[in-house]
This record gives structure tokens, C-alpha cells and sequence, in this order.
């Protein structure tokens, strides 16, 4: 039990600090690596708390396919920081009252019901399959909305794609209607390098 409190606690931190990093670091590329690593000390956090599948499909999916998408976007779009950073200070006083608010909200829920006073939840059973369980929720109650999450993904793929898909002139590109309608005459010529007899 010892070895779980002191694996929780640090993955908790390292989670925390590299949320906080999410949004503290100027450039958005390490944003996005600061935020694939909260993912996978949220999915560690998972896998402690014995919902494996949870902390998988965090791993597979957000890690491996959403932030992938991310970092492509973000790689790919010209960010202007300079432009971005102008108006920082108009927003500052709206962000520090939603800050003080998220803050004031979490002390009403600590002062209400206080960490210590938590039950301890109920010790899993060893022939429990979590990711069964889960699947026949998915497929069963919960298939609509499970499709309609899939759909939206497919757009936002398609979206970050239309976004990233731009002509530019100073690179060069392929047409390939023009190297598949080539002819063999057209493109090869046979060079005799014997020296011709005298």
C-alpha cells in the first residue's frame, strides 16, 4: 500500500507540473510535449487505480493518434508569436477572475466534503473485467453517442488536413497525371559509347 500512496503522489505532481507547463511555456510545440506528458502520467494514474483499459485508450488515442495530430498542426501553421503576445495584458484581468473562481470553487468542495472523510472504494474482485464491462456499456447503452464522438473526430481529422493542405510557390511539387501519362520514347534515350569504327 505504501509503494501505491508514494507512486500516486508522484505521478499526481509530475501531472500537475506539466499541466501547469501546458499553459506557462511560450512556445506551443513544448506545449504540446508538456501535454503528452500529463497524458501519460494520467494514464499511469489510471492503471494505479486499477482501470487498465482507461489508461490504455489514453495512451493509444490521445497520446498516440490526437496529439500526433497536434504537434502536426501546430508544425505545420506559420504561428505568428509575436502577433499572439500583443493583446496579452487585455485579457489578463478576465483570466485572473476565472482563476480565482476555479480556485474559490475547489475550496467549496474541499470545505464541504473534506478528503479525509472519503471512503475507501470497494476492493475489486480478482475475476473482474473491467474492459468487458466497459465494451458492453459502449456497444449497448452508450452506441449513439459513441458513434456521434467518432464522427466529430472524423471531421476534425479532415479539418486539420484542409488546413495544412495549401498551394505554395516556392516548393515543388508533383503532378502526377503528368508522370503517369509519360511514355518510355520520352524519357529514355539510348547513347552508343562506343567509339564509332573507323
Amino acid at each position: 500500500m505504501l509503494i501505491t500512496t508514494i507512486l500516486f503522489y508522484f505521478f499526481s505532481a509530475i501531472l500537475l507540473g506539466s499541466a501547469t507547463a501546458v499553459i506557462t511555456v511560450r512556445n506551443p510545440v513544448y506545449a504540446s510535449l508538456f501535454l503528452v506528458l500529463a497524458f501519460f502520467n494520467a494514464a499511469a494514474l489510471f492503471i494505479l487505480l486499477g482501470a487498465e483499459f482507461l489508461g490504455l485508450v489514453l495512451i493509444l488515442v490521445y497520446v498516440g493518434a490526437v496529439m500526433v495530430l497536434f504537434l502536426f498542426v501546430v508544425m505545420m501553421l506559420d504561428i505568428n508569436l509575436a502577433r499572439l503576445k500583443e493583446g496579452f495584458l487585455s485579457y489578463l484581468p478576465l483570466g485572473l477572475a476565472i482563476a480565482i473562481l476555479g480556485v474559490l470553487e475547489l475550496a467549496v468542495v474541499f470545505w464541504t466534503s473534506p478528503l479525509g472523510h472519503v471512503p475507501a472504494p470497494a476492493p475489486i474482485p480478482a475475476n473482474a473485467d473491467n474492459t468487458r464491462a466497459l465494451g458492453e456499456l459502449l456497444y449497448t447503452h452508450y452506441l449513439y453517442p459513441f458513434e456521434i464522438a467518432a464522427v466529430i473526430l472524423l471531421v476534425a481529422i479532415i479539418a486539420a488536413i484542409a488546413l495544412t493542405l495549401r498551394r505554395r510557390q516556392d516548393t515543388k511539387t508533383q503532378n502526377i497525371d503528368a508522370q503517369m501519362a509519360v511514355r518510355a520514347k520520352d524519357r529514355l534515350r539510348l547513347v552508343n559509347l562506343r567509339e564509332p569504327e573507323q
